[in-house]
């Protein structure tokens, strides 16, 4: 028997402290093809498939991309994110909370509008092992805002999305996480906010993994002892 619902993790911003490498790495894309963007514009698009961002851009930009120009900005952005890897760190917190909950018997996976490319040396940051249960952007046809991702999560659990929570930094995730029907759970660790966190659709905002990791039983998370008083 599981003590509590089912956790649907974003990656970037909630488990790995990899935001700002995103934002960068974007820029750094951005600049070989001559788009001057602002860095704080293209940090409120991480979140975002991949594809979804480069819409927004040539909306904000008005400038029209070809399917080759798209494909290659993707590409350049995966390389770029993947040279500054190694400064990349779990957010504090993060490894405790995924093994507290294994050790409860809750069930949880990672879902997260990166590819496999990226997404999958987190793997080693976290200590997991390559079969932790983890949806990519390569498995679904829509990213976030999107409620694919964490649908396919709750299927790869073999739970109802209704009882389960989603946990993530930014406002895409709970948006993500309403449309699938889930409960939503905001962490300012991808630097949004509190009020836009909960206006997205959080019902509860912690300030990183750690924080929410003391306060598990406000999820409904039991341990043992509070489970016999």
């Amino acid at each position: 028997m599981t003590r509590g619902p089912a956790f649907l993790f974003d990656l970037d911003g909630t488990l790995i402290d990899s935001v700002y490498q995103h934002v960068i790495a974007w820029r750094t894309a951005l600049a070989e093809m001559d788009i001057d963007l602002s860095v704080w514009r293209i940090h409120r698009r991480i979140g975002m498939s991949g594809g979804l961002f480069v819409s927004a851009l040539m909306r904000e930009t008005g400038r029209d991309l070809t399917p080759e120009q798209v494909r290659r900005l993707q590409q350049a952005h995966a390389r770029e994110f993947l040279r500054r890897h190694e400064l990349v760190r779990p957010l504090p917190g993060a490894v405790e909370l995924l093994h507290e909950l294994s050790d409860r018997g809750v069930p949880w996976a990672i879902a997260t509008s990166g590819r496999r490319q990226t997404a999958g040396a987190a793997l080693g940051l976290l200590g997991l092992p390559e079969d932790t249960p983890m949806v990519t952007r390569d498995l679904v046809r829509h990213a976030k805002p999107d409620p694919d991702l964490f649908l396919a999560a709750a299927e790869l659990l073999g739970v109802d999305p209704r009882n389960s929570m989603v946990v993530g930094d930014s406002v895409w995730d709970l948006l993500a996480a309403r449309r699938a029907g889930a409960l939503g759970v905001g962490l300012q660790s991808g630097g949004y906010g509190r009020e836009e966190l909960e206006r997205a659709g959080a019902f509860r905002v912690y300030a990183d993994p750690l924080d929410m990791l003391e306060r598990l039983d406000e999820l409904g998370v039991r341990n043992a002892v509070a489970e016999e008083e």
